[in-house]
């Protein structure tokens, strides 16, 4: 591989599922050296789930080839005392460890912070939970939906006569791995500062908090919650015109804008009795649906081309398959692929952080179950001899190519 920002650094991934892999694909896009390892046979769970039963290829999930690139598989089994003895030796020469197991489940089978800090004192340790290390929820399940549901979000999107409505996409588990990114960056910041590592613990419960602050300091200051509208209005803090609005042929968005302005795109200017301030949030669903009347006149074209000749802030609503095609998204070579052993051509969103002297790019497929492990194993001064007794006795498995 080429050089990179990252490329001085090694991870051991015992990550799985989103959270963990989408800060290490992260990490590796940039261009850590990030050791995937996996159970023997099944691998990571992600391997066996996927959406609407559907499959890549030769049976690849894309739930795991969108979280995975840049990586080397080892497979080695965690309850082995060999396995142990081989990943000890490897933490030897490692700088970050990366696992998002339940609370304990590390530490219980041998691969807790001080194991890895006894082995190696700079090692960096990123722990990723639901709802963190203890507490009345340690036990709960930290699985993304459930976090969104405990954290307010859940409550303040959708319609208020539909209910509470997730975000569309692992958004729990995205914020999770953003914040395992800067934690393990500044861990590794201070260690050149300190030549200290140090154990970084990252939650879904507490991310989901930190990135709805703005949302949690009106409520909690003002001891109000957020009501729902039962309209296309945006963000239940918001008043008219903040939402989603019907065209003839879809829909559009039209954000903070000057209500008069708008008003004068539309050309009705009967709409201009709702011109005040308390009444755009005091009636926001009936403003809406006034507007909606209009907006349901233009096709989306024309009245995009119209709200941006006046400077509103809008933009069309598009489906996933529509963004990929965005002329912008085009334009800043955001959609991508590579060549799969069993998946063949998959396409992907690239990395979305750009660097002038050292670019991130995808340099290697998301790897099969165990592809790397002799060539890893190898790599830290294992033999031959141990990883071929090792494969014997089932504490590792060297997958196909």
């Amino acid at each position: 591989m080429t050089d990179k920002a990252l490329s001085h650094i090694t991870i051991l991934d015992f990550s799985h599922l989103l959270q963990g892999p989408f800060a290490t694909q992260q990490l590796a896009d940039m261009g850590a050296n990030v050791i995937k390892i996996e159970r023997p046979g099944a691998g990571d769970l992600f391997r066996s789930l996927t959406f609407r039963n559907k499959w890549v290829g030769d049976g690849e999930s894309p739930n795991f080839l969108a979280w995975n690139r840049n990586k080397r598989s080892v497979a080695l089994n965690l309850k082995s005392p060999e396995a142990r003895a081989m990943i000890m030796k490897m933490a030897e020469q490692a700088d970050v460890v990366v696992q998002n197991f339940r609370p304990g489940v590390m530490a219980r089978m041998g691969y807790g912070y001080e194991d890895f800090k006894a082995t190696n004192p700079r090692i960096v340790y990123c722990s990723g939970s639901g709802y963190g290390e203890d507490g009345p929820y340690v036990n709960r399940p930290g699985q993304d939906m459930l976090v969104q549901g405990l954290t307010g979000i859940m409550s303040a999107t959708g319609q208020s006569d539909n209910p509470p409505t997730p975000v569309g996409a692992g958004f729990s588990d995205q914020v999770g791995a953003m914040n395992m990114v800067y934690g393990i960056l500044t861990a590794l910041l201070w260690r050149e500062r300190s030549g200290k590592g140090q154990e970084v613990k990252v939650n879904l419960l507490a991310g989901m908090l930190a990135h709805q602050n703005q949302e949690m300091v009106m409520a909690m200051n003002f001891n109000e919650d957020f009501q729902r509208p039962n309209s296309g209005i945006g963000h239940p803090g918001m008043d008219a015109p903040f939402g989603t609005y019907p065209t003839s042929d879809g829909w559009v968005t039209i954000a903070m804008s000057p209500y008069k302005t708008l008003v004068g795109v539309l050309g009705n200017n009967d709409l201009l009795r709702f011109d005040d301030p308390e009444t755009l949030f005091a009636e926001r669903d009936a403003v809406w649906r006034a507007l909606a009347a209009e907006t349901g006149k233009w096709n989306t074209e024309d009245l995009i081309a119209a709200l941006l000749e006046a400077d509103i802030w809008c933009g069309e609503v598009k489906t996933h398959l529509e963004a990929a095609a965005d002329p912008q998204v085009a334009h800043l070579g955001l959609m991508q692929s590579y060549e799969h052993p069993r998946a063949g051509t998959v396409r992907v969103v690239g990395p979305a952080v750009g660097f002038s002297d050292t670019p991130a790019e995808i340099q290697r497929p998301a790897p099969l179950v165990g592809q790397h492990t002799s060539e890893v194993l190898k790599e830290f001064g294992i033999t031959d001899a141990d990883i071929d007794a090792a494969i014997k006795t089932g504490a590792a498995e060297q997958g196909a190519s």
